[in-house]
């Protein structure tokens, strides 16, 4: 268990991202390098070798570290679903499986009808910006009737989309704000109640809009991961944003997660510290912070790990 003022706390990350080798590889393509390799004196990180499944050891390893219990493992790329499944599988009990989805591309659908067979994969990743797609876009529909029917959570990325290795290697971020609204996603959350839909960093500026989506659809969550710069947007401090997010939907409805990604850094634990302290000196008790640090998370994915995972074949996690 991770230390907190609560003293020990089971604590699961709902937001690490899976920077695999071909992550990389695709980074010094449009950097035109010739290699992953070359990233390294760059970015003054290291590069995974070819195979996930060490760099999904590494993590685990890394969470040890810290007393995390568990995480999700977030694909970078679209088409690397292959990357966090190999990852996942090295820890079935401990990793969740995110893939990031273009739904625009020709073979959008073909690949997630592919992937809903994964045991290894819970949640797929849309980012209307980044990809430029409306979530009114009718092609949306068939993918989240299957996510629907395979019991996937969704997490959509809202808001203000800053991808920093990409700032660091001076690459172009041609992302659209126009799709970003959260409150684009209320009627898929309507039309898809059994869908767990999960809103990074409480909105990422449009925190007010978010709030409102989750105060009208109870399947939506927001995740508290990163440093939360969007919060000098509206001059708020982590305490404000936690007490109204509270105040409002409860505490059963936020997840917390660091937005952790590269080695050597490894897991950021100084988030952990910073979210834990707001919570206390709101006066948050044990059980209420135990539900924002792990239980939820649980709860959003053991439809999809009950008909998938370990449990699935009577074993214990």
């Amino acid at each position: 268990m991770a230390q907190t003022p609560w003293g020990d706390v089971p604590v699961d990350d709902a937001h690490v991202h899976l920077f695999s080798r071909d992550f990389y590889a695709e980074l010094a393509r449009q950097k035109k390098l010739e290699s992953a390799d070359a990233l390294g004196p760059l970015l003054s990180w290291e590069i995974p070798l070819s195979d996930p499944a060490k760099l999904g050891q590494r993590w685990a390893v890394e969470l040890d570290r810290f007393g995390v219990r568990r995480a999700c493992l977030i694909a970078s790329v679209p088409g690397d679903e292959a990357s966090v499944s190999a990852a996942v599988s090295t820890h079935p009990e401990r990793f969740y499986g995110y893939f990031m989805l273009n739904p625009m591309h020709a073979d959008g659908l073909n690949r997630f009808k592919s992937a809903v067979s994964n045991p290894h994969l819970h949640c797929v990743c849309l980012f209307p910006a980044m990809h430029g797609f409306s979530l009114a876009d009718p092609r949306l529909i068939p993918i989240l009737e299957l996510a629907s029917e395979h019991l996937l959570s969704v997490f959509v990325h809202c808001g203000a989309l800053s991808v920093g290795v990409r700032k660091k290697l001076g690459l172009p971020s041609p992302f659209d704000m126009r799709f970003s609204n959260p409150l684009d996603l209320h009627p898929l959350a309507l039309r898809f109640p059994r869908i767990r839909f999960i809103v990074p960093h409480f909105g990422a500026g449009l925190f007010r809009e978010a709030l409102m989506l989750a105060d009208l659809c109870p399947n939506v969550y927001l995740d508290t991961s990163s440093t939360n710069r969007w919060m000098l947007y509206e001059g708020l401090d982590l305490r404000t944003v936690f007490r109204r997010a509270i105040d409002l939907l409860g505490p059963d409805r936020l997840l917390f997660g660091t937005d952790s990604s590269f080695f050597p850094r490894g897991w950021h634990a100084v988030i952990l510290d910073q979210q834990a302290t707001a919570l206390y000196e709101l006066g948050l008790d044990k059980a209420k912070a135990g539900q924002i640090f792990s239980q939820n998370l649980e709860r959003v994915h053991e439809p999809r790990f009950a008909l998938t995972g370990p449990r699935a074949n009577g074993a214990r996690r």
